[in-house]
C-alpha cells in the first residue's frame, strides 16, 4: 500500500490537438512545378469545378480543419528575364492562376466542416469591394471563410496594377494598417446586431437608424459606406496572415488569427512563433488567441523504403526551367547568368548568397554539399521551399510531434506534390497514426460551425481583437 507521504504523480499534460489544412492553388503547378503531368495528378483540370468539389469533399471527409488557397497577382517572370514569361509556362508554375474566391460556394454546398481560407491583397484591392466580396461568400458558406491577408511582393502585379515599381515593402504594411480600419468598420461597425428583421407581416427587411455610413477619412482611403452587403454569419472572416518581417510579425501580431509562419528547422520557426506570441502581448492581445502554423510537404507509404523510391520517381517530373522560375519570383533573383557548376554560396551578389547560405546550414541532408543550380532545382521541384517529410507513417508522425513541441505551431499547412494522391495518402497513413497518438480529432467538436468557432470558439471577433471595438451592439433598451 502507497504511504501518505508519497508524492502525488504529476498531472499529464494534455496533448495538443494538430490543426491539419490543405495547401492548394487555382493552378496547374502549386510548389512542384512540373508535377502536373505526373500520371497520378490531375491538377491541370484546375479550372474545372468538379475537380474542387471532389477535392473539397476529400478533405471534409478525411478529416482536415481547412483548405486554405494561396495566390498571386502576376507571373513569375524575372527568370531569364525582364518580364519573361516563358520558363513557367511548360511547367504550369504557379501561371496561369485563376482567382481562389470563386469556386467557394460551391465546395461549401458539398461539404460540413470543412474550412476554406482564400488569399486576397491589400494593395491592389478596394476595401469597399473586398469587404462585399468576402461578406457574399461567408453569407454562401455559412461562415466557413477565411481571409489570408497579403500586401503582395511582384513586379509583375505592380506593373498589371497601373504602378512603375511596387510599392515599398514597409509603406504597404502601413496602407494594410488603414485597409484594416475600413473593412473592419464596414463589417463590424456599418449595420447594428438587429438591423435586419425579415418581418414579413410589417413588410419590414431591415429597420432605418439600424444602419449607417462608416465616414472613413484617411490618408490612403476615403470610404463614406455604409457596407452594401447585410453582416454575414462572421460578420468578419476569420483572418490569416503570413509574414516574417518586422512590419509583417507587427501586423500579424495585431490582426491576424491563425499566422503562417516558414522555415525549414523547427528551432528556427520557434524564434518566429515567440516574437509573435510576444508581439500578440504588447498590442494586448491574449497570445493563445492566434493559431501558429508552419508548412511541410509529406510523403508518405508504408514504410520508409517506399516513401523514398516515392520521393524520386516524384522528383523524376520535375522541371528545371520551372523550378527556377519560382526561385526568381520569391527571390527577385535571376540565376540563369550563372554557370551550371557554380557554387551559388560563394557568388558576390550578397542577396543570393545569404539565402543560399541560409539553405546550406538549415536545409536536411545538404551538408557539405556544393549548392549549384541544379540542387536548387532539386531543392525546389518537390514542395518548394518548405520542408520534406518523407517516410512511413510513424516516422512522418514522430516528425511533426518533434515540429509542434520544438516549434511550439498548432498545425500544420500540408503542400501536395499530386493532387490527386498527396492527400489520399495524408488520410490513409498520417492522420490514423495522429489519432492513435491522441494528437488529432477523431471527428469535429460540432458540425456545421464557422471558422471562428473550429478554431477559437466563438463565430465572431474575440474582445481584444482590434476589431472588435468597432463592434456596434443592440443598445440594453433595445432601441
Amino acid at each position: 500500500m502507497a504511504s501518505s507521504n508519497d508524492a502525488a504523480a504529476p498531472a499529464q499534460k494534455p496533448k495538443k490537438q494538430i490543426l491539419l489544412n490543405a495547401f492548394v492553388m487555382t493552378t496547374p503547378g502549386h510548389l512542384s512545378p512540373g508535377l502536373w503531368r505526373h500520371p497520378r495528378n490531375k491538377t491541370d483540370e484546375y479550372n474545372k469545378l468538379k475537380f474542387w468539389t471532389s477535392l473539397a469533399q476529400l478533405l471534409d471527409e478525411g478529416g482536415f480543419h481547412a483548405m486554405f488557397i494561396a495566390d498571386t497577382l502576376g507571373a513569375y517572370d524575372v527568370y531569364k528575364g525582364p518580364a519573361n514569361i516563358e520558363p513557367v509556362l511548360a511547367s504550369g508554375a504557379q501561371f496561369p492562376v485563376n482567382d481562389p474566391l470563386y469556386g467557394v460556394p460551391a465546395m461549401a454546398a458539398v461539404t460540413k466542416n470543412l474550412i476554406f481560407g482564400v488569399t486576397a491583397s491589400t494593395t491592389y484591392d478596394a476595401p469597399y469591394a473586398l469587404a462585399r466580396r468576402f461578406s457574399t461568400v461567408d453569407h454562401l458558406a455559412e461562415g466557413r471563410v477565411a481571409w489570408n491577408i497579403v500586401t503582395s511582393y511582384l513586379e509583375s502585379a505592380a506593373r498589371n496594377f497601373g504602378l512603375e515599381t511596387q510599392i515599398e515593402h514597409d509603406e504597404r504594411y502601413r496602407i494594410a494598417e488603414e485597409y484594416m480600419d475600413v473593412v473592419y468598420k464596414l463589417w463590424e461597425s456599418s449595420w447594428r446586431d438587429d438591423a435586419v428583421v425579415r418581418d414579413r407581416e410589417k413588410g419590414q427587411f431591415a429597420v432605418a437608424g439600424r444602419v449607417r455610413p462608416i465616414n472613413h477619412k484617411g490618408k490612403y482611403f476615403q470610404v463614406p459606406g455604409p457596407h452594401i452587403s447585410e453582416p454575414s454569419p462572421q460578420r468578419t472572416p476569420f483572418l490569416f496572415q503570413a509574414g516574417t518581417s518586422k512590419a509583417g510579425t507587427d501586423f500579424g501580431a495585431k490582426h491576424a488569427e491563425a499566422v503562417f509562419l516558414g522555415g525549414q528547422l523547427p528551432e528556427l520557426v520557434r524564434k518566429n512563433v515567440d516574437a509573435l506570441r510576444s508581439t500578440a502581448k504588447q498590442f494586448g492581445r491574449d497570445p493563445n488567441h492566434i493559431k501558429a502554423l508552419t508548412g511541410v510537404t509529406i510523403i508518405v507509404d508504408e514504410t520508409d523504403e517506399k516513401a523514398q523510391a516515392k520521393y524520386k520517381e516524384l522528383l523524376s517530373y520535375g522541371d528545371r526551367e520551372g523550378a527556377l522560375a519560382l526561385f526568381g519570383g520569391w527571390t527577385g533573383n535571376d540565376l540563369s547568368s550563372f554557370s551550371e557548376d557554380e557554387d551559388l554560396v560563394l557568388v558576390e551578389k550578397p542577396a543570393i548568397r545569404s539565402l543560399i547560405n541560409r539553405w546550406s546550414a538549415t536545409v536536411p541532408g545538404t551538408e557539405g554539399l556544393k549548392w549549384t543550380k541544379a540542387r536548387i532545382v532539386e531543392f525546389l521541384s518537390i514542395g518548394g521551399m518548405m520542408p520534406t517529410i518523407i517516410g512511413s507513417p510513424t516516422t512522418v508522425v514522430d516528425e511533426l510531434e518533434k515540429w509542434v513541441e520544438v516549434a511550439d505551431v498548432d498545425g500544420f499547412n500540408l503542400a501536395h506534390v499530386v493532387n490527386p494522391g498527396s492527400f489520399e495518402d495524408i488520410i490513409e497513413f498520417v492522420i490514423p497514426e495522429l489519432r492513435r497518438r491522441g494528437l488529432f480529432r477523431n471527428e469535429p467538436e460540432r458540425e456545421s460551425v464557422t471558422a471562428r468557432d473550429v478554431f477559437l470558439g466563438q463565430p465572431h471577433l474575440l474582445s481584444d481583437h482590434p476589431g472588435h471595438q468597432y463592434k456596434w451592439p443592440v443598445p440594453k433598451d433595445g432601441i
